[in-house]
């Protein structure tokens, strides 16, 4: 009997690791960007490394499980973002990435959390809904981000990065003009329906 009392209240433990994962990728950004500004790059890349399986394995088990929460689905970009973010302009900082592709990337998470917080002051809460394209950039520049400090960590890894610099940068332009398309026109019916009320 107390076998069977327990197991629902492991199964409601284990329902937080997907938030926990996030959080982790959360605290990790700073020491990330702190590492590659200190050129430490062996260092920068485990982290990093750590953070994109963080990614990878909380998204595994929200699907897998049905572990999603409202708090998840926030909490997740924004740490995707804050990582991002802190790393493109540490590798910027130290003269690996251009600062045209970095401005590109702050310009469209700019956009995004503009969005957002003007539809949550408009129209009320909001449910994050990332776009196929939206995943695809996301995956893109962890990928390059990795590929450019597996590069810098190990002289033999002599990566190209042009070519994924350019993809990265059109993909970021792509997905924030996607973005604001969707969530345009959604928000236009939102307020539309609301004024109906």
């Amino acid at each position: 009997m107390q076998r069977a009392d327990a197991s629902p209240m492991a199964a409601t433990r284990w329902r937080h690791l997907p938030n926990l994962l996030s959080v982790l990728r959360l605290l990790l950004a700073l020491p990330v960007a702190l590492a590659i500004g200190y050129r430490d790059y062996p260092t920068a890349l485990v982290l990093a490394a750590l953070a994109a399986l963080s990614d990878a394995m909380d998204g595994f088990l929200a699907r897998r499980f049905h572990w999603q929460s409202q708090f998840g689905a926030a909490l997740d970009p924004l740490a995707d973002k804050l990582l991002l973010v802190g790393c493109f302009i540490a590798l910027t900082y130290v003269g690996v990435v251009s600062l045209e592709l970095t401005l590109l990337v702050l310009a469209r998470d700019v956009v995004i959390v503009t969005g957002a917080v003007a539809w949550r002051v408009l129209l009320g809460p909001l449910t994050p809904r990332p776009s196929l394209l939206s995943k695809l950039n996301t995956l893109a520049q962890i990928t390059y981000v990795l590929a450019v400090l597996l590069t810098l960590a190990w002289s033999q890894a002599a990566l190209p990065l042009r070519g994924p610099a350019w993809a990265v940068g059109a993909l970021t332009v792509a997905s924030g003009i996607d973005y604001v398309l969707r969530w345009g026109a959604r928000a236009r019916r939102t307020w539309r329906n609301k004024e109906r009320r």
